[in-house]
């Protein structure tokens, strides 16, 4: 299953996955993983959660984070959750190439059983056609 957090810069969508992320370690009977872009979100993430830093690794580009997340599921059975802050920071502004990672997104929750959530900097109007068929928007 895939979420998008959507809304325009400061609307709020990180204070809303700081919050899925705490709900996530309180249901989850697995492991519960939260992707960031810096590290500005070290004192607010639960302890419970891991904290990545893509930075650390050197991931830019919605094909490089792909074989970052599959990697995360095949490193570790156990995750139930994975939130990714500031996607588009991450992968590109590209709003299509955003619909075709979210593609191949779904094919990897449905395979590893694992929820995803990404926090979108953009308006959900502005989304190509057929976002909607691939992850709830928020």
């Amino acid at each position: 299953m895939i979420t998008l957090l959507t809304g325009k810069k400061g609307s709020g969508k990180t204070k809303k996955l700081i919050d899925l992320v705490h709900e996530a370690v309180e249901a989850s009977k697995g492991n519960v993983v939260c992707v960031e872009k810096g590290d500005t979100l070290t004192y607010d993430v639960d302890h419970s959660a891991r904290l990545v830093n893509v930075e650390s690794y050197g991931i830019e580009g919605f094909d490089v984070l792909y074989g970052f997340l599959s990697g995360l599921c095949a490193g570790n059975y156990d995750i139930t959750d994975i939130l990714v802050d500031s996607t588009l920071k991450i992968g590109g502004k590209d709003l299509n190439d955003l619909k075709a990672f979210l593609a191949k997104v779904k094919t990897l929750t449905d395979e590893a059983n694992v929820k995803i959530t990404f926090s979108i900097s953009a308006d959900s109007a502005d989304f190509p056609a057929g976002i909607a068929e691939l992850a709830e928007i928020k």
